[in-house]
């Protein structure tokens, strides 16, 4: 479409004969958040580097709005991409201002812009009344809220996070989720790595999960959630002690410790015709409740339990 401001077509990375990334594509729109979820060694970070540039992949392209591709003119591309990379990068001997202004200088701001640019970044994570104290001195979050400012100096249009509340407490978690929508309000647009199922659910407005090296599914919430047997289900706390042998005779029906886990489509049409299958099997019920499937649900369906460690 027209009013992509990043795509991404058909990359692939090997190492040896172990394929980290095949044929991922994606593209990204001014305003939006990408949330990119995947298990560990599924390829995430493998295919930020390609995005922004710092890893060559063996096939494919990225291209920015304007014609501009990575592969010809890698310097303009940059200049319009920031990255916040998994691991911290920072100058810990350094005051966190001359870190911004490091990084600022690498794109060649004017003094003033440059000046003003470290003022207002420094300011939007927080950080102004620590502005001449060192990296070292700082929690994990400020660290990470530094990174950020560094990522923002030079006024990129695309932002690239590499899972950046790693680490972080609740606190800092929430100013990194205010400065994100703040991007998100001004335009930017993000494409945004994590492990943390909640945080993808609350930022993206469309989500990509890859799993071996391969997109396995992409879509809005509402697309993935689809993709499930049940939307919804049942929990319904039971009396006594039922049968096992009733509760086999029942469709979509799992028991979870002393409660049952019924799967349905529609919560207000189905609870009544669920519960009279249950009374019919003589199970008698004390409680029910009813839960919607989250994110993380879609994730376990789609890439499975197994460890990946």
């Amino acid at each position: 479409m027209s009013d992509e401001v990043l795509v991404a077509r058909g990359l692939r990375k090997a190492y040896g004969e172990r394929v980290a990334v095949h044929e991922v594509s994606l593209a990204l729109r001014p305003g939006e958040v990408l949330g990119l979820l995947g298990p560990n060694g599924a390829g995430k970070s493998t295919t930020v580097g390609m995005i922004c540039g710092l890893t060559a992949p063996d096939a494919g392209e990225v291209s920015l709005t304007g014609g501009i591709r990575l592969a010809t003119d890698a310097a303009g591309y940059k200049r319009r991409i920031g990255l916040v990379p998994q691991d911290i990068a920072l100058y810990e001997a350094l005051p966190a201002r001359m870190n911004v202004e490091l990084f600022g200088a690498l794109y060649a701001l004017p003094p003033a812009l440059l000046k003003r640019r470290t003022d207002e970044v420094l300011a939007m994570v927080g950080l102004s009344d620590r502005a001449q104290d060192k990296p070292s001195t700082f929690s994990g979050g400020m660290k990470r809220r530094l990174n950020i400012a560094c990522a923002l100096v030079h006024d990129p249009e695309v932002i690239l996070l590499d899972e950046p509340t790693a680490g972080v407490d609740p606190q800092s978690r929430n100013a990194i989720f205010d400065n994100l929508e703040a991007l998100k309000a001004a335009g930017k647009a993000l494409i945004y790595t994590t492990h943390y199922m909640e945080e993808a659910e609350r930022l993206a407005d469309r989500i990509t999960i890859v799993d071996h090296g391969r997109v396995v599914a992409e879509g809005t919430q509402a697309e993935l959630f689809s993709r499930l047997p049940a939307a919804q289900t049942l929990q319904v706390e039971f009396a006594g002690e039922p049968d096992d042998a009733r509760l086999a005779g029942l469709p979509s029906v799992k028991r979870v410790g002393q409660r049952l886990e019924i799967a349905v489509s529609d919560v207000a049409r189905d609870t009544g015709p669920a519960l009279a299958r249950l009374a019919e099997h003589g199970i008698a019920v004390r409680s029910v409740a009813s839960a919607r499937a989250t994110l993380e649900d879609v994730f376990l369906q789609l890439t499975g339990r197994a460890l990946r460690d």
